[in-house]
């Protein structure tokens, strides 16, 4: 009864209020000493200082001090650093960070054979004379090109080099009187299996998609082109996360500017952080304010290698499992891997399918509009009595059923994409189904929008590059509002003003609309697909090295068999 007393006077009595430890972010600077490490306090032997451009120390002690520093030893437990004598006279040490390298790879191929490794046949005087020479830098030579049973082996004698070098998870081994290490490929990040495309499916084309690992993408794309010409080149993007990126293109076919202009860009990058093609795509596309993209992003490994045949670069990086095409023009957002392995005839009827797509997802909305607020005498009299009936207890204006309408689809689009799993697309489905249903007996909106919507939708899923379709739907809304406010005429001026934006639009040098006139020679390759065996020549707003893909013949089985039957007319005379 005490306890229970005592708690019920401590709540109306007063009481001193506890003073709260408040926490706030102070300001630091990078060089004050609040950030940790003094680099400046670091010194070796001889008295000079170590930065990560300057040449490497032949001392061991100052090599693995700087290491330590690099990496913030001991506060960060992933840097190892082991110490290994090897044939019991050659003081080394190996650095590696624990998780981003293969553990079976440094054990068995790294530390086995130079724990292992010992001289025979040599004496003791002999031994003494040779570490006093220049064969010991020989002997040390020997060890890290020889005895290390790891085949990707690289000499690096910058510091900077060296910390990159362990950042992307190879080991870096330094052996004590040497002005540089040895850096063995032991990568071992977890990747993802090569799996099937999720947004570029195919009927009769390739189930093989790219992953988030870029060597993994490389050697997908070296399995379809087997050409001793494909060029693979590697570039570092990102201050502090050091991403690696890679270039593809075929040497003797690719224009050398277009390589140069991308290399150009992306060496120009300055930031602390690219996570893969997405973000690089912003930092070197032409004109990053337009809502059409200068640059097409795909996940199939087929159709990247038919793009770099064609004499275009592939740009892969780290992270994502997109790459990205360039320079690319119009119709080409419009072209599909499944285009080229059906037959001409289907291709062409699937291109066309595409482009009517995304005129009726641009502009379908916006005439609806223009046609009920301005131009009713263009209607057929029983269309427009029949959408005057269905809007005749509607109390809203078309503009306000049309923005709810596309509002309430964006918002079933968003949560069908944010909800995992299955239950995503059942919410997508059903969540349309319910909320059309209850708007129309709620007269909120006629059953005719309904079907103007849908129809809008369904065009703008026919579109097969992903970025574009984000683009289609700002551009529909300016459409709309174009048709509130003028009429058909304001559509009207909306797709001049596109198609003027559009005009002056590049990729990398190549104007975005270059395949309509005037141009130099005529495509086969656009909207009307061509077979291909008549698609003898390369994209000319190219420029490429080698325009010829083929010879004007190139089913060299019709020349056989003329022959074979003029020789046997020829017999029978």
């Amino acid at each position: 009864m005490g306890n229970i007393f005592k708690n019920l006077t401590s709540l109306i009595t007063y009481k001193h209020k506890k003073e709260v430890q408040k926490f706030y972010i102070p300001e630091v600077n990078k060089n004050s000493e609040n950030t940790g490490y003094n680099y400046d306090s670091l010194s070796i032997k001889n008295g000079s200082k170590q930065n990560n451009g300057d040449k490497i120390q032949a001392d061991i002690d100052s090599n693995i001090k700087f290491i330590q520093q690099e990496f913030h030893y001991p506060v960060n437990k992933d840097i190892v650093i082991r110490k290994i004598k090897i044939a019991g006279k050659y003081n080394a040490f190996i650095a590696y960070l624990n998780g981003a390298v293969d553990n079976n790879l440094v054990n068995n191929f790294i530390l086995r054979p130079l724990l292992n490794y010992k001289i025979e046949n040599e004496s003791k005087d002999q031994e003494e004379n040779n570490l006093n020479t220049g064969k010991k830098q020989e002997k040390i030579n020997f060890i890290l090109n020889n005895v290390v049973e790891i085949n990707d082996m690289k000499v690096v004698n910058k510091f900077k080099d060296v910390i990159y070098q362990i950042i992307s998870g190879n080991t870096a081994m330094y052996i004590d009187g040497c002005n540089y290490y040895g850096a063995y490929g032991t990568k071992g990040f977890e990747k993802r299996l090569v799996n099937t495309p999720q947004t570029e499916g195919s009927v009769k084309g390739s189930y093989e998609a790219f992953t988030e690992n870029l060597s993994t993408n490389v050697g997908l794309i070296r399995k379809l082109v087997k050409n001793k010409d494909l060029i693979t080149e590697k570039l570092r993007v990102g201050d502090s996360n050091n991403n690696e990126c890679a270039i593809m293109y075929i040497e003797g076919i690719t224009n050398p500017a277009i390589v140069q202009e991308v290399k150009r860009r992306i060496n120009s990058i300055k930031t602390d952080f690219i996570s893969g093609t997405g973000m690089l795509g912003e930092y070197i596309a032409d004109n990053t304010w337009s809502l059409i993209p200068t640059v097409l992003s795909t996940e199939r490994s087929d159709r990247t290698c038919y793009y770099i045949m064609e004499g275009r670069v592939a740009l892969i990086c780290n992270g994502t499992p997109y790459v990205i095409i360039l320079p690319i023009t119009f119709f080409t957002l419009f072209h599909t891997s499944e285009d080229y392995i059906l037959k001409w005839q289907f291709g062409f009827l699937l291109r066309t399918v595409r482009v009517f797509g995304i005129i009726i997802s641009l502009l379908l909305p916006g005439v609806y509009v223009a046609l009920i607020n301005y131009h009713q005498e263009m209607i057929p009299s029983s269309l427009l009595i029949s959408i005057a009936r269905s809007r005749e207890e509607v109390p809203f204006p078309t503009i306000v059923e049309v923005i709810f309408m596309e509002i309430s689809f964006e918002l079933i689009r968003e949560a069908g994409i944010r909800i995992p799993g299955i239950l995503g697309n059942t919410i997508g489905i059903v969540g349309a189904l319910i909320i059309g249903q209850a708007a129309v007996q709620a007269s909120i909106i006629s059953p005719i929008l309904i079907i103007v919507i849908s129809f809008t939708v369904l065009g703008n899923y026919s579109i097969p590059d992903f970025s574009l379709t984000y683009g289609t739907r700002i551009i529909r809304l300016s459409f709309i509002l174009l048709g509130y406010v003028l009429g058909l005429l304001g559509i009207c001026i909306g797709i001049v003003s596109y198609i003027t934006i559009l005009i002056n639009l590049k990729s990398f040098g190549v104007p975005f609309l270059s395949n309509f006139p005037p141009k130099t020679r005529k495509s086969k390759d656009t909207v009307v697909n061509y077979p291909v065996w008549k698609q003898d020549f390369r994209p000319d707003e190219l420029n490429t090295m080698d325009s010829k893909r083929q010879p004007e013949v190139s089913r060299g089985w019709i020349n056989e068999d003329a022959n074979v039957e003029e020789n046997s007319k020829n017999k029978h005379i």
